[in-house]
């Protein structure tokens, strides 16, 4: 390269700019690109390293060529293609030579281009990947307050809400145990739950992943880490686990329902089962009564209070949910194919916990549960019912008679008390059956029953044999009671002239009577065989009168 004498004056022969020259062998051995170019922009010459660079001279497509001339010394960059794809990056640089020529150097900047974009995109990947896998990023300086947080702030709060307040300031609970937090690691840590308080006050539960960090000492000079919002997920686990819960509890009230082989202890059962299970002080459970004008109780286990005022709610709503009389009450209607047939009430007392939404959820299945074993149970006595009854007249059959006062019996004997048996036989029935035919028979029989029910207390039992043929039984009754009734049978009897079926042939009474003292040792069928005897007594000596049976041992059946 040539200098004119006065270079170092910094001026060309011409009184111009410093001109520089580089002859063929200075071109090729530059490093880089390089091409001279006279006033035109026309390329003179060039090494071989800026082939590239002449193409794109000749071709038009380098853009930056006017103002590399105009203002020579000052650089451009320049992207050219190359073959096979990408492209080549060159920092160019324009110096005045010779005549107006100009001499164009290029540095190749691709490699650190490259670098550089490359570094640019990985910080962005890793934005945007700390960004879509964690609601926030954060960082903590040496005195433990927030020194960063994600430009979206977290919480529900803005960032600069955050930084500088300690997070001890928002945590409510710290699921990392003992040692310090994520927030203050002084080891990495992964996953640790914690719930923290949000901007409008609820509790969000975050999966907080952390790293310490220290200086070239060693010195712990904060921490920095990501959290996730995982609230939704654990109020998801929270309620699959209370589901699971209640369905194990309503497991184990409904077998212990099902376990009990009488239907009448179904309900005694269901209501400890369900006290138990709810944590509650008693249970009541109620049944509509048959002709649905009001509930009854069916079973109770526990402390309960009057429970008046939680059924008479139920005319206006299913549920019943308050403080009552001192207790926390809690009480559902119980259907079956919704019609409500009963009641299920709970009681807490009142400085125990409020009932909790899992609490009135399990009582509604608990009730549905219970309406089912209340239908199951009135099923049961009727079929009971249809079995002990008389199918006409609904009094006691012939089986369920006799079972009864053997019943009673034994525990009379046991403790001394009388008792006595009137065998009742319907006078001439036939004739009304024959005269007026059998469904104004079945109407004699009807009145028949009412009359036997107006002259028996509530203890006493009233039964159709079969036919024309009823017994009572009158519970502690002695002989002159018993004979009372027999006067009084008879005296009503002229109520049934209106079914006989002939004047001649008057529906009437034959009764016998066989009293029990209670002090002997006759056996009830001893009772039962004098009773039949004194009734049959009557018919032979002319129907429509009453006889009493001598005492037990004195002819009266005797052994």
């Amino acid at each position: 390269m040539d200098a004119p004498e006065d270079k170092h004056r910094g001026r060309t022969a011409h009184g111009g700019r410093l001109a520089v020259t580089l002859g063929q062998d200075g071109l090729s051995a530059f490093p880089g690109p390089a091409l001279l170019l006279d006033r035109h922009g026309a390329v003179i010459a060039a090494n071989a390293r800026a082939d590239g660079l002449v193409a794109a001279i000749a071709q038009g497509h380098l853009a930056c060529l006017t103002d590399l001339l105009a203002a020579p010394g000052t650089t451009r960059v320049e992207g050219l293609p190359v073959s096979g794809g990408g492209s080549l990056i060159l920092d160019l640089v324009a110096l005045p030579a010779e005549g107006g020529q100009a001499l164009v150097i290029g540095r190749d900047v691709t490699l650190e281009r490259n670098l550089r974009a490359a570094l640019v995109e990985s910080r962005q990947r890793y934005k945007d990947l700390v960004e879509i896998s964690s609601d926030f990023a954060w960082e903590i300086g040496p005195d433990g307050r927030f020194v960063f947080v994600s430009p979206k702030g977290a919480l529900g709060f803005a960032a600069d809400e955050l930084v500088g307040h300690r997070p001890a300031d928002f945590v409510i609970q710290d699921g990392a145990g003992p040692g310090p937090g994520p927030f203050s690691a002084i080891v990495g840590v992964e996953d640790v739950e914690i719930w923290m308080r949000q901007s409008d006050g609820t509790d969000a539960c975050l999966l907080a992943s952390a790293t310490p960090i220290r200086n070239e000492e060693g010195e712990w000079r904060g921490a920095r880490g990501v959290c996730r919002d995982i609230t939704q997920e654990r109020l998801r686990d929270a309620a699959l686990s209370r589901a699971n819960n209640r369905e194990r509890l309503l497991g184990y009230i409904v077998r212990t329902i099902r376990d009990e082989v009488e239907p009448a202890d179904m309900l005694k059962a269901a209501a400890e089962a369900t006290s138990r299970a709810l944590g509650a002080s008693g249970c009541q459970i109620f049944r509509i009564l048959p002709d649905g004008s009001d509930f009854e109780l069916a079973a109770v286990y526990g402390e309960a209070g009057d429970a008046r005022a939680v059924l008479d709610s139920f005319l206006a709503s299913d549920h019943f949910d308050a403080d009552l009389q001192g207790w926390r009450v809690l009480a559902t209607v119980c259907r079956y194919r919704h019609s409500i047939n009963g009641a299920v009430v709970l009681w807490r007392s009142a400085e125990r916990a409020a009932w909790s939404d899992d609490d009135r959820l399990l009582v509604d299945d608990v009730a549905n549960q219970a309406g089912l074993a209340a239908e199951q149970i009135t099923n049961h006595e009727r079929v009971v019912k249809l079995s002990r009854t008389d199918g006409l007249t609904g009094l006691f059959n012939r089986r369920a008679f006799f079972e009864e006062i053997s019943r009673r019996f034994g525990r009379l004997t046991h403790e001394q008390r009388p008792a006595a048996l009137i065998y009742v036989d319907l006078d001439n029935f036939k004739a009304v059956n024959d005269m007026h035919g059998h469904q104004t028979g079945d109407h004699a029989l009807l009145a028949v029953r009412d009359l036997l029910l107006r002259h028996t207390r509530p203890i006493d039992l009233v039964a159709r044999l079969g036919g024309d043929e009823f017994a009572i039984w009158l519970e502690g009754a002695e002989e002159r009671i018993a004979v009372q009734r027999c006067h009084d049978l008879l005296g009503t009897a002229h109520e049934l002239a209106c079914f006989s079926g002939s004047p001649e042939k008057p529906l009437h009474f034959s009764l016998g009577v066989a009293v029990h003292s209670g002090g002997d040792r006759e056996s009830i069928e001893e009772l039962i065989v004098r009773a039949d005897r004194a009734m049959y007594e009557v018919k032979r000596g002319g129907k429509g009168a009453w006889r009493l049976a001598p005492p037990w041992g004195d002819g009266g059946g005797a052994r």
